[in-house]
Parts: C-alpha cells; structure tokens; sequence
C-alpha cells in the first residue's frame, strides 16, 4: 500500500514539474480535483519542488528557477532559465523510469539510453552515469511480445492529429492465432503496465452508408497486437464537447479494460483509505468511521475486477449489483480452483 501511494506522489509530483518547465500555470484547486487529493498535498508538492529547484541553484549557479505565484494567473509558475542540458540526476531518473517501464527491447532501450546519457550527461560524470545503470541494463528481460516500431507510434500520432479514419488489421488476446477487421476513428496513443495502446471508436456503417460510432465509449487496443493498418482516405469529425481527453479517461480505467461508464461504491475496511483515492482518481469519500470508509468512484468497463480482487477483504463492492454479483463469481469460481 505505501508503495502505491509513494509512486502515486512521485507521478504527481513529476507531472506538474514538467508542465512547470513548459510554462503551464500550476492551480491547487484544479490540481486537487485533477489528482484526486486535496489541496495540503498539491501544497507540498510545489513545496518539494522548490525545495529541489533551490538545491539545484547551489550546485549549478546557471539554473535560475524558481516557483512563484501569479495572482494574475492564479497560479503557480516558474521563472528563471537553465542550459538546455538535462543534469547528471535528471538523466539517472529518466533511465531508471526507461528501465521500469520494459516498453522497449534491450536494443532499442540500448540504443536510447545511449543517446540520452551521450547527448545530456557532462563528459566528466559519463562513466559514473553509466555504471549506475549498467547492472539494470545487462539484466533487462523484454516482455514476450513483437516489438512496437517507433515509426507506428509516430503515424499513428499524425493520423489521430489528421482524423483520418483508419482500417486495422487486429489479433485478438484470446484467439492469437485469428485476427479482426476493424474500422475505427483514432484518437489516443496511451501507456500503460508495460504497453503501448491505441485508444480508437469503433465505427460501422448506418442505413445511410456513414460510418458512425458502434458503442459511445473508445476500444482499446494493444499496439503490438495491430498487423497492419490503412488510411480509409475519409476524415471523421469529433464536435470539440465530444473530444477525447486521455487525462479524463485515464483517471476512469483499470488495466485498460474499456467498457461503459460505471459508477461504483465500495466499503473500504480500514483506518486509512488513501491508496483506493490515490489509484481511483474519481473517487470521493461519502461516508467514513474509525475503521471503515464508504467511497464512490466512475471508471470504464470491468478491469476494475482485477485491482478490487487485488484488495482481498479490504474492499467490499456495494454497488452496482452487477458487478457486486461478477465478483461473487469470480470469488467463486476461485475457491473452485482450491
């Protein structure tokens, strides 16, 4: 459980120092309901990256940064320059995030690492870099799957930026030796536990000879699992209340199962029920005692059976009644196994 909070902190916190360092307005209300959390922790956030940014300028006198607030803009921003370079900590977290994530094959991930410690790291400190993350580098185990071509991410990119209706060629998970047709409307690349995915709605023709959306929520699909694909020469249009926002979405899917919008709530035993608010971003305390906490949340499809079965007996799902009963079965269908 601290794990899960300590990394839910660390990504919060690395988010909003990049978007700092890109010149976006930091506002702890927005950032609050945004995280999920309140506005004490959003707070100290900034706190430690002024904290950071002041441990910086001793060291490296050329870093002028620092973190203000903007009454006109309501909001924090940063202020000052830096050299273009990335510092010898900022390459090693960069490395160690590459290295975590296991999106990559060992050469591919060789070949970035490289490029990322030659191009940024002082010539001095180079070695040093390097041995840190060599032990890493040597025992890095891909994941067994065909690699996804930078080249794919990057068309798919521009198509989802040209809303050109595409025609893919897909491999299902359960059936990897079929594959599926399917038309769809890009509009997402996301990643997520190790992979790159596409998220994209699935399009049929009407009575009409349109193509329009066959279900109001976007599939997910596992880029490594796209055989091929093919601009339909056709553009499709999203009204801008209608646009996808992968911030949105992210904050409502488990493990990249998609499926309808739910709402749920759930019976929380515990003292502390801050891991469920940090991994539920849409979720809200509606109830709590000493030792238990009524929580509500939104989140797409069934995914979410996996992290709550993950919870054993901490977590108590009260509604809805359908997926109160799909985990009955689940649980059931478990102790069968035993």
């Amino acid at each position: 459980m601290m794990e899960t909070t300590k990394h839910s902190k660390i990504s919060r916190t690395l988010d909003m120092y990049v978007r700092l360092c890109e010149g976006k307005v930091i506002n702890k209300t927005e950032e609050a309901h945004r995280f999920g959390v309140d506005e004490r922790s959003i707070q100290r956030d900034i706190d430690d990256i002024r904290a950071f940014l002041d441990d910086r300028s001793v060291t490296n006198t050329s870093d002028t940064r620092a973190i203000v607030y903007d009454r006109s803009r309501k909001g924090f921003v940063m202020q000052g320059s830096v050299g273009s370079a990335m510092t010898n900590s900022e390459i090693l977290a960069v490395t160690k995030i590459l290295l975590e994530s296991r999106a990559f094959t060992k050469k591919e991930l060789s070949s970035i690492l490289n490029k990322l410690v030659e191009g940024c790291v002082p010539l001095k400190n180079m070695k040093l870099v390097s041995d840190l993350i060599a032990n890493e580098k040597y025992h890095y185990v891909e994941l067994h799957h065909k690699p996804v071509t930078q080249d794919m991410l990057w068309n798919l990119g521009e198509n989802i930026k040209e809303h050109n209706l595409l025609e893919i060629k897909y491999t299902k998970a359960d059936a990897p030796k079929e594959s599926i047709k399917r038309i769809i409307e890009p509009v997402a690349i996301l990643f997520s536990e190790y992979y790159f995915y596409l998220n994209a709605y699935i399009d049929v023709l009407d009575d009409n000879g349109k193509y329009v959306h066959k279900y109001d929520y976007p599939a997910i699909f596992r880029l490594d699992r796209i055989q091929d694909y093919k601009i339909l020469g056709e553009k499709f249009q999203i009204p801008y209340a209608n646009r996808f926002e992968e911030g949105e979405f992210r904050k409502r899917v488990q493990f990249m199962y998609a499926g309808k919008l739910m709402k749920i709530r759930l019976k929380y035993y515990g003292n502390n029920p801050e891991p469920i608010l940090d991994r539920l971003p849409t979720a809200r305390i509606i109830e709590q005692k000493e030792s238990e906490a009524i929580i509500e949340a939104e989140v797409y499809g069934t995914g979410i059976v996996m992290w709550l079965l993950s919870q054993g007996s901490r977590i108590e799902v009260l509604k809805p009644d359908s997926l109160r009963q799909q985990m009955k079965q689940t649980l059931l269908e478990m102790l069968d196994r035993y």
